[in-house]
């Protein structure tokens, strides 16, 4: 059994994605793969944004029993939200829609799903062009950088603007850029 080396190491090969490459090559290669570092970047990141989303749901019922659970108040300034009358298992307690902090939680909460789902199509669909990993693996952790920056000086510890402008616009001209290079690289085949 003979081995073969060659001068370039097999993961050069993935560094420098071939802009000669036809059509039929980049159907035939499948990019969405655990083989991928792309990919595998991608998954990491993501999961890590999931994650992130899924616990914005814990912190809303969270606010709604904060001080109850903290008991760190007096019983007239406990605050219990609901928004739902068949959610009132407190005595005395009358449904409520308008309290602030459960109400930045949910803006927060929302403004992800607005915008951490459409990143997810476009990173996905930015894999199968193959990108450059390395700038693909940044723009990944930038986004969900971001994001958690998003979070925190919005929903945790509300700073003034420009804070979460500049949060929300890193991610959001990343997907715009993914988004671009997509349509351009589809757009010559087309």
């Amino acid at each position: 059994m003979a081995t073969t080396t060659s001068a370039v190491p097999p993961l050069a090969t993935l560094n420098t994605p071939n802009s000669a490459t036809t059509m039929d090559e980049k159907l035939s290669g499948n990019f969405l793969t655990l083989e991928n570092p792309v990919f595998c970047c991608f998954l990491f990141w993501a999961s890590v944004l999931v994650i992130k989303m899924l616990l914005m749901s814990l912190l809303t019922a969270l606010q709604r029993f904060r001080n109850k659970i903290l008991c760190l108040l007096p019983h007239c300034c406990l605050r219990k939200v609901f928004p739902n009358k068949e959610d009132l298992f407190f005595k005395d307690i009358e449904v409520q829609f308008d309290d602030p902090h459960v109400e930045r939680v949910r803006r927060a909460h929302r403004n992800d799903m607005e915008n951490i789902l459409p990143y997810f199509t476009m990173a996905i669909l930015y894999i199968c062009t193959n990108p450059d990993p390395t700038v693909a693996c940044i723009l990944f952790r930038v986004v969900a950088i971001a994001r958690i920056l998003h979070t925190l000086v919005y929903a945790f510890y509300p700073v003034p603007q420009p804070s979460r402008v500049i949060a929300f616009g890193v991610a959001f001209a990343i997907t715009i850029y993914m988004a671009c290079a997509v349509a351009l690289d589809v757009l010559k085949h087309i």
